[in-house]
């Protein structure tokens, strides 16, 4: 039967077409592999915020951080050139998305939720393109700290107002990221994100990971602020700067573990997406 409103043909075509490149199954498992990677990268941040923690050596507690020590592990080379591509053929898949509709929501409801879906999907295409880079840089042995970058982008920006006003704007953004990433958690909604019947271990583990990596992404955006009201741009140190930021607070210690617990929590449900991730 033809369907009766004729406003969705342009959606459902363009969602089958998203259906098609993203169910390649070439492209499918190597668009996986990215989130194994970024499970072994969350691992890695987690494990060396309880390293810094429990007063072992140092090393920075972000993403660039987590690439570093990869690559200095025996095989870590080879993961990194794995991840690469894995982050780029996420980002393609979400590219898709954003330019065509999703595929595994054909029936969004109303045009206002899929543009919503889109913009989404456009925010992860920049942020796995993002990871695709540093991956590359680090396979290449030439990665930059991502906390000093964030750093220095800031000290250029607050040189003038509207510098300093958009850094206060892109806090204000990336605590609004943080707060959804908390609230997908809580809610359970990231169970939408998933197919087929899923455990209570991976609810667990998506319930803690999301909350966790919510409020790391909140406290970044925090600091970003802070940065931008008192001048001081080694403030926006990124991730690794509010780790070691709560790491000095009464009891730092021991919330240090924690939320190093819980960003190795997201880790893990990083890698059941591998498995269970609908696309």
């Amino acid at each position: 039967m033809a369907d009766s409103n004729p406003s969705r043909a342009p959606y459902d075509n363009s969602s089958s077409i998203a259906g098609r490149f993203a169910q390649n199954s070439v492209f499918e498992r190597c668009a996986r592999a990215g989130f194994v990677t970024s499970g072994i990268v969350h691992l890695l941040i987690g494990y060396i915020a309880i390293r810094v923690a429990l007063g072992g050596a140092g090393g920075t507690a972000d993403q660039s951080g987590a690439m570093a020590e990869l690559a200095a592990k025996p095989g870590g080379i080879v993961a990194l050139w794995v991840g690469v591509i894995g982050f780029v053929l996420m980002a393609l898949w979400r590219l898709a998305e954003a330019a065509l509709g999703s595929s595994s929501k054909p029936d969004a409801a109303g045009k206002k939720s899929e543009a919503v879906n889109r913009v989404k999907a456009f925010s992860l295409a920049v942020i796995y393109f993002v990871f695709a880079f540093s991956a590359f840089g680090f396979a290449r042995g030439s990665g930059r700290s991502s906390g000093e970058e964030s750093a220095g982008l800031s000290a250029r920006l607050t040189q003038s107002t509207a510098g300093t006003i958009a850094l206060a704007v892109a806090g204000v953004v990336i605590i609004a990221i943080g707060g959804y990433h908390a609230y997908k958690g809580g809610s359970g909604h990231f169970l939408e994100d998933l197919e087929g019947s899923t455990s209570d271990l991976v609810r667990r583990l998506g319930t803690i990971g999301y909350i966790a990596k919510g409020l790391a992404i909140a406290a970044v955006g925090l600091l970003v602020i802070l940065a931008a009201s008192r001048s001081e741009p080694d403030r926006a140190a990124g991730l690794d700067g509010v780790l070691k930021t709560l790491g000095a607070q009464p009891y730092g210690a021991a919330l240090l573990v924690v939320a190093g617990l819980g960003i190795i929590t997201y880790g893990l449900y990083s890698f059941a997406m591998a498995r269970y991730a609908k696309m």
